[in-house]
This record gives C-alpha cells, sequence and structure tokens, in this order.
C-alpha cells in the first residue's frame, strides 16, 4: 500500500496511474475536494479572481482526458477546478482520498514508512510501502525583506484575491513575473496608480500570434537549441519589441533560459501609461520607497509577488536528498531518490510548455517502476543504477538556466520527456514480455 499526498493535478494523475497498474493506495488531502491550487475556494489556495490559465489548453490538458471544445484557449481558473473534478470523477479518484486530512509527518521506519495525518483535531497513523509526494511547490511565499519599514499596507501575492483591495491606492507591485503581471494589470482598474519594481530582465511573449495560442507554435520543425534562441527571440522583437523600450530592463540572458512572461496586457498598459515601471528597491521609509535610480515615491499599498519556496514540512529535509545550500533535492528526473526506492517526489518540476501531459508520464514511470521492481525485473534495476549514477544530473538540453532557487528544478521540456519515455518504454516491454509468456504457460 502506497501513499500519495495531494490531490491536485500532479497528485491525481499519480492516482490514475496507480489506479490503472493495480497498487493500492491512500491519497490525502488538505482540502475538502479536489483540484489543489485551482479550487480557490480551497485556503491554501495561491488562485485570484481574475487567473487564468498561462499556457494554452491544447499544451497543457491530458492527453486521455481531453479539455471540453467550448472551453477558451485560456480558461479560467473556474473552468480548472471543473476540469480537475470531471477527471476525479471520470477515473473513480474520490474513494481513494481521504479529504480535510493534513499530513503531519511522514517518517522512514526499519520496513517502510509512519504517516501521521488530522483530520477534525484527531490524529492517526498509517503504515505504508512507500509515499509518492504530489502537494505542488506553491504553498510557502518567497518574502525577502525590505530595506527598512513600510507603514503601509504589504502583500504577499499568496494571499490576492481581488483588485478590490487596490481601490483608490497608490499601489507598487514588487516583481515581474507572471502573476506579478497579472496582478499588475488587475491593479490598472481599481488603483490610483500602479506602479511595477523590477530587479533584473525579462523576455515577455505575447498570449497569442496569427490568432493562435503562441505555445502552439515551433513545435513542427525541430530547431538547434541556438538557432531556436535567436529565431524566436528575433520573432519576439519583431512583434512586441524590446523590454527597455517600455522602460523595463532588458534581460542579460537568451530566450528559454528563464521563465519567459506570456502576458499580452502589461506591456499595453505600460506603453499607455497606467502602470510605471520602477527598479531595484533600495529602501524603505513609512511609505516613502526609494529606487536604484534615486527616484521616490510613496504608496499605500506594496504586494509581494515575489515567488514561492519549495517546502515539504512533513518529512525530514535529510529524507529527500537535499543538501543545504541546495535549490531542490537532488532527485533523478526530479523524482526518484539516489538511495531509496520507496520515495517518489512527482510534480517538482517545471519546464515551459510541459503541461499536466508531461507531468502524468511522470507519474505513469512511476507507477510501471513501482510494478516491475515489485516482480524483480531487470529493466526496473537498470532504471535504478541510473538513478543512483544520476541523481545530481539535471535534463537541461544545453540550455544555461539562470541561476536561482526558483530555476533549480527547471529541466528543458524535450529532453525530459524523451527521457521519461524511454525508461517507461524499457518497463512496458518487458511487462508486455512477462504478460506474454503467462500466456504461453497457461
Amino acid at each position: 500500500m502506497y501513499a500519495i499526498i495531494g490531490a491536485g493535478p500532479m497528485g491525481l494523475c499519480t492516482a490514475r496511474q496507480l489506479k490503472k497498474h493495480g497498487i493500492d493506495f491512500i491519497g490525502f488531502e488538505l482540502h475538502s475536494d479536489v483540484g489543489g491550487l485551482w479550487d480557490i475556494d480551497n485556503p491554501h489556495s495561491s488562485m485570484y479572481h481574475s487567473a487564468h490559465l498561462i499556457s494554452s489548453k491544447g499544451t497543457t490538458e491530458f492527453r486521455e482526458f481531453p479539455m471540453r471544445a467550448e472551453v477558451a484557449p485560456y480558461p479560467h481558473h473556474s473552468e480548472m477546478r471543473r476540469y480537475f473534478r470531471d477527471y476525479a470523477r471520470q477515473f473513480r479518484l474520490y474513494e481513494h482520498y481521504q479529504f480535510d486530512t493534513r499530513v503531519l509527518q511522514v517518517q522512514r521506519e526499519q520496513d517502510g514508512w509512519k504517516l501521521i495525518s488530522e483530520r477534525n483535531g484527531e490524529q492517526r497513523e498509517w503504515r505504508f510501502d512507500g509515499v509518492l509526494i504530489a502537494n505542488g511547490t506553491l504553498h510557502t511565499p518567497n518574502l525577502p525583506r525590505l530595506p527598512g519599514d513600510f507603514s503601509g499596507e504589504l502583500l504577499h501575492s499568496n494571499a490576492y484575491k481581488s483588485a478590490d483591495i487596490f481601490a483608490g491606492k497608490r499601489v507598487l507591485v514588487v516583481g515581474c513575473g507572471n502573476s506579478a503581471c497579472d496582478i499588475a494589470v488587475d491593479a490598472v482598474h481599481r488603483a490610483a496608480s500602479v506602479d511595477l519594481s523590477v530587479r533584473r530582465g525579462y523576455h515577455f511573449l505575447p498570449k497569442f500570434i496569427l490568432g493562435k495560442p503562441t505555445d502552439t507554435f515551433g513545435g513542427a520543425i525541430k530547431l538547434p537549441r541556438r538557432l531556436k534562441q535567436l529565431v524566436d527571440g528575433l520573432l519576439v522583437r519583431a512583434l512586441v519589441g524590446k523590454p527597455s523600450q517600455y522602460g523595463l530592463p532588458d534581460p542579460d540572458y537568451r530566450l528559454y533560459e528563464s521563465h519567459p512572461v506570456m502576458n499580452s496586457l502589461v506591456l499595453h498598459h505600460i506603453g499607455h501609461g497606467d502602470i510605471h515601471p520602477r527598479g531595484d528597491i533600495t529602501a524603505v521609509r513609512g511609505q516613502s520607497v526609494t529606487f536604484a535610480n534615486g527616484e521616490q515615491a510613496e504608496y499605500d499599498l506594496i504586494l509581494m509577488a515575489t515567488g514561492y519556496k519549495i517546502d515539504y514540512p512533513f518529512i525530514a529535509r535529510d529524507e529527500l536528498n537535499w543538501p543545504q545550500g541546495a535549490g531542490a533535492p537532488q532527485l533523478y528526473l526530479n523524482v526518484f531518490h539516489p538511495e531509496h526506492d520507496d520515495l517518489f517526489m512527482l510534480g517538482m518540476v517545471e519546464a515551459s510548455g510541459l503541461g499536466w501531459q508531461g507531468r502524468d508520464e511522470q507519474a505513469e514511470l512511476v507507477a510501471l517502476y513501482i510494478r516491475q521492481s515489485r516482480a524483480g525485473s531487470p529493466a526496473a534495476q537498470a532504471l535504478r543504477q541510473t538513478i543512483r549514477a544520476q541523481a545530481s544530473q539535471r535534463l537541461d538540453g544545453g540550455y544555461r538556466y539562470l541561476q536561482l532557487e526558483r530555476m533549480a528544478y527547471y529541466v528543458h521540456k524535450d529532453s525530459y520527456r524523451r527521457r521519461i519515455a524511454e525508461h517507461s518504454a524499457a518497463l512496458r516491454r518487458e511487462l508486455a514480455n512477462d504478460g506474454a509468456l503467462a500466456a504461453q504457460g497457461a
């Protein structure tokens, strides 16, 4: 019996794959329903009312469970919540979950794992052969200290739900990732003023090109890495120009070496004077903020859209092969522990265009590995040797990703999916051969 922690997209497809391969499991979910952060009614969700999917539905959906035809190319979060509930019903996953249940502790024992859960104030101990952690990476806010004391209202984007909080206020949004830009655009319609503090340069991509979602282009012809960066970079330059033309810093790295910003409106509003770009913050005193160029401005509200830290508070860091100073656990394919074959990390992976299908492929590999390991198969043993030898290696496809904590578990989509497919194919072949031999014996 295995434990799955989390009933968001990753937890659900993990449950689906274990069920498909006949592996018994129990799922644990802190909220009362499935969907994870995509359920805005989940008290632990970082979703906000205006949020939509950043990637398009066609590149994001599960292949075996397409989104409905009438759903927009970039669905609203409410559509995503319905999608995951439909997925859970379709594959009868609800019956496998303990809802409204917090996992307090996961502890290794001599044989298997002890899991302590809590529901309605009552604790319960469980014993499992293995644990699959799939509770996501967007839970613990990264909240850097401001250089001084701000006397106005200070929020992290994790607490943001509605633009109503901006009404009549002078607002400073700190950060320039996808959420930061979404929220700054929200604020335009309610705030007295909106400024955007940007420390480093970003590549901005429009959401549509020639009427089609941007992430649906470029797959037909495979270009060498540097040529793809050059060609796509020139196309983006032709479509939106340089960030510096809007008063933003230009990136000092090539396209795809960090996650680009998919937002067609933030540059529009900057160009219309609705959002005013600012540099890095150097000092804060009362409601006054000083920026790197010496300019000062006063604000009623600062919203820190500064991302998240990966955090698994229910398990000891040492169990995850997570050295001090490393931005993320050192796991093969961001999944497999180099020393233990009963602990798996699901969903601790980011890649432009990976989508939920890529994560489903990850979950399928884990299910195949568990099934074949229990059967003592040579293919599973060979994969275990690879895991031990290559746990610290990252499939970056030759891209020089920025050395940032948020990029510590970033991979190159094509390289990652190709490696997953190779391992899965080897395990499937052996499974098929075993089935054929069993049929001959019968």
